[in-house]
């Protein structure tokens, strides 16, 4: 059975992104040290310009060969004109305001994620990853196998939380960590048992 990552970055205090959305103050992050390995085991979460730039636009996807966003992250792409940001992946946008597709390679749809994560999770095909964001994230919380978190050593008092959703506690279990001289951590964690 294919199971759903969400990998995403994250401030130390928990948040993915600034209050308007912005996560441009992750970028100083991006290190000597650490792009390597985001590179060598998360190409296939590059979007396409970065997999251009990275000399890494044609290696095979070996990880995910399905990304699902929510409308607040597939936003910034499209406002830059990047309708098909991850066209190495089935790109599924969940939106109860965008009704159509501004791109062919871009699903659109209104379905309740979970169903449709528990309906991709029963076909072949490597893993499903979450992109984000909190929204998404919050309704798919019970989907998710495992999620891998980049923290990067800043704190912002505020912004977007990882998860938002309903007080309902469920337990990960810490499966690998990575310490970058840069102070990044990649904290990989595995749902536990219920």
């Amino acid at each position: 059975m294919r199971k759903l990552t969400y990998f995403v970055g994250a401030t130390i205090d928990g948040f993915i992104a600034a209050p308007d959305g912005d996560f441009d103050f992750f970028t100083p992050y991006l290190t000597e040290d650490y792009l390597p390995h985001l590179v060598g085991e998360y190409a296939d979460c590059l979007p396409s310009p970065g997999r251009a730039a990275l000399g890494v636009a044609d290696v095979p996807n070996t990880r995910f060969d399905t990304v699902l966003m929510g409308r607040g992250t597939y936003a910034p792409g499209l406002a830059v004109g990047l309708t098909s940001p991850y066209p190495h992946l089935r790109q599924i946008v969940f939106s109860r305001s965008l009704t159509t597709s501004p791109d062919p390679a871009v699903e659109v749809t209104g379905e309740d994620p979970a169903a449709l994560v528990r309906k991709l999770k029963q076909q072949d095909g490597l893993g499903i990853w979450l992109c984000g964001g909190a929204d998404l994230a919050g309704r798919l919380l019970p989907e998710i196998d495992e999620l891998i978190v980049k923290q990067y050593p800043v704190v912002t008092g505020t912004g977007i939380p990882l998860f938002r959703a309903g007080f309902s506690p469920r337990a990960f279990r810490l499966t690998d960590s990575r310490v970058f001289e840069s102070g990044t951590l990649v904290l990989t964690y595995t749902k536990a048992a219920d």
